[in-house]
């Protein structure tokens, strides 16, 4: 069985910076050969792609909406993909989940707040 698990989430001020990880656990399981991707729901609305990863971090992409200040890398043997969130905004506010397009796996999200 795999598992992807977010963390890094938490309240943080307008402007301010945070880093999620989102490692994938399962013995036999390495994410190595696929492309990752994070996405956020705010309540209220659907989810949403934020960027995406292919599987040597040769290639990368980002929503407009957080282009310039979030980027994502990744590192293969910690099984573990991140995004780290600069100068961040209220509408920033949602919970984080990655994924896994082909298989298919999501981790169970981590809420990530934004004051003004």
């Amino acid at each position: 069985q795999v598992q992807l698990i977010e963390s890094g989430g938490g309240l943080v001020q307008a402007g301010g910076s945070l880093r999620l990880s989102c490692v994938a656990s399962g013995r036999t399981f390495s994410i190595s050969t696929y492309a990752m991707v994070w996405f956020r729901q705010a309540p209220g609305k659907e989810r949403e792609f934020v960027a995406r990863i292919n599987w040597s971090g040769g290639s990368t992409g980002y929503a407009d909406s957080v282009k310039g200040r979030f980027t994502i890398s990744r590192d293969n043997a910690k099984n573990t993909v991140y995004l780290q969130m600069n100068s961040l905004k209220p509408e920033d506010t949602a919970v984080y989940y990655c994924n896994i397009p082909n298989p298919g796996y999501w981790g169970q999200g981590t809420q990530v707040t934004v004051s003004s």
